[in-house]
């Protein structure tokens, strides 16, 4: 083989490298360098319906955002409370809602990320803002630091709303909600259980049920009262 043909070889052989390299590291990036790796668990976000058949049902619509499916458990425990309560639920995520008018009363809800709810959570809310002033409104918020329900964890997790209170500004919600989540390092991303452990979290599932049910209960005569504000 001439050396002209061989450096050209070379070459290309060194641009597929480059290129495959490239390809390998967008693949990474795009689903998440801890997918890459095997046995990771599958995310289960959970949605569902109920009370449909009671007659003259109040409808109420459980929204939610979340990145490991422990939210979605939260939005659950509502929707049972409230169905025996005589409403007709439909939980979902808010990427899946697209109009809100048929519901009487909404709950939107969020996991924490890095100081605040998710941004869908917060752009469904800034959306459909107009709506939901006149309906009656309650937040809810799924986050570790509530492991420890104390009123200096209260202020703080009420903090992180502060960026939805600005988006929509409007809102004034009956009520908002502050629960644990669940904390599983197979669900979380390298770079998100990378800081986990670097601040010492310990894996486990702090969600206590039967309080978010009784808030849910506790938040029901608004809710199901009031057949939205004019």
């Amino acid at each position: 083989m001439h050396d002209d043909t061989k450096e050209q070889v070379g070459m290309s052989r060194r641009r597929f490298l480059v290129v495959s390299g490239g390809a390998a590291l967008a693949l990474l990036l795009r689903h998440g360098l801890a997918a890459a790796s095997e046995g990771q668990a599958v995310q289960e976000f959970l949605e569902t319906t109920c009370g449909q058949g009671q007659p003259a049902a109040p409808r109420v619509l459980i929204a939610y955002a979340s990145r490991c499916g422990s939210t979605g458990g939260l939005a659950m425990a509502m929707a049972g409370e409230l169905c025996g309560l005589g409403a007709a639920v439909d939980v979902r995520l808010v990427e899946n809602v697209k109009d809100i008018s048929p519901y009487q009363a909404v709950m939107v809800g969020s996991a924490i990320r890095r100081g605040r709810w998710l941004s869908e959570a917060t752009a469904f809310v800034k959306t459909h803002q107009a709506t939901l002033s006149r309906l009656p409104l309650a937040y809810f918020v799924a986050c570790l630091t509530m492991r420890e329900d104390t009123p200096e964890n209260r202020a703080k997790v009420l903090a992180y709303l502060e960026p939805l209170r600005k988006a929509a500004p409007g809102l004034n919600p009956l009520a908002v909600g502050l629960f644990a989540g669940a904390l599983d390092f197979g669900k979380l991303s390298f770079m998100d259980k990378t800081v986990m452990e670097a601040r010492g979290a310990a894996e486990g599932d702090y969600r206590d049920l039967p309080a978010v049910k009784a808030w849910a209960a506790g938040q029901a005569p608004g809710l199901l009262a009031r057949q939205g504000r004019g």
